[in-house]
């Protein structure tokens, strides 16, 4: 019953789990490249359209237009990954600008202490785990903008449990690739562990958005 209710309810969303868990196994396999690509963009894809369908106002288009630039970026990853950086990027300030719009009222000492740690932390932890290599200023600049928009998330008035631990699994999966990339790149569970923290964490930002926008619409 409850997978026939997910079936006729949220087909998106139960379309996006299929493609975001079945990518972990996808991945790098015997599969054609431009169907990878497709395959990988589609978990966070049907995200976008799962949150455009709800019809819940300027929120709403929000989130979707952040999970349509992470998808974006998912697929660009495959063939720059400097590109899929820059579009996250964007995507980044989509949703920082989504949470700045639904600021907690009044965050206690703990939950700013925890924005100020994720603001100076990730591109601090960024910058480190690509020392030695190219780029790693721009490296930096980028978990910068991931570190405010954790921050952000995390003093929101949605649920900490839900968008705040998303965007900090995001922030993980981020700092895992810069380490793969780097002093981990001989860790295979490293580069495996990725996509399961980014997709989790983005399922997690966008579903806990959209429910708590429909509770409050009724």
């Amino acid at each position: 019953m409850v997978k026939r209710a997910l079936i006729e309810r949220r087909p998106w969303l139960l379309l996006s789990l299929f493609f975001g868990v079945s990518w972990w196994f996808v991945a790098g396999g015997a599969m054609p490249g431009l169907y990878q690509i497709a395959w990988k963009g589609a978990a966070v894809g049907a995200l976008a359209v799962y949150a455009f369908q709800r019809h819940l106002g300027r929120d709403g288009a929000l989130i979707a237009g952040v999970m349509t630039l992470y998808a974006l970026a998912d697929m660009a990853q495959e063939l720059w990954l400097a590109a899929g950086g820059v579009l996250h990027a964007v995507g980044h300030v989509l949703a920082i600008w989504l949470f700045a719009r639904n600021r907690r009222a009044n965050p206690t000492r703990s939950q700013r202490l925890v924005g100020i740690a994720l603001l100076v932390g990730v591109p601090l932890d960024a910058f480190l785990l690509a020392f030695g290599g190219e780029g790693r200023w721009l490296v930096a600049g980028y978990a910068l903008i991931l570190g405010a928009m954790a921050a952000m998330a995390w003093q929101s008035r949605f649920s900490r449990y839900r968008i705040g631990a998303g965007a900090v699994l995001f922030v993980l999966s981020d700092l895992l690739l810069i380490a793969a990339n780097g002093p981990l790149r001989s860790v295979a569970l490293a580069g495996a562990l990725v996509w399961p923290l980014y997709y989790i964490g983005v399922l997690m930002i966008c579903t806990g958005v959209v429910v708590r926008l429909r509770r409050e619409r009724g």
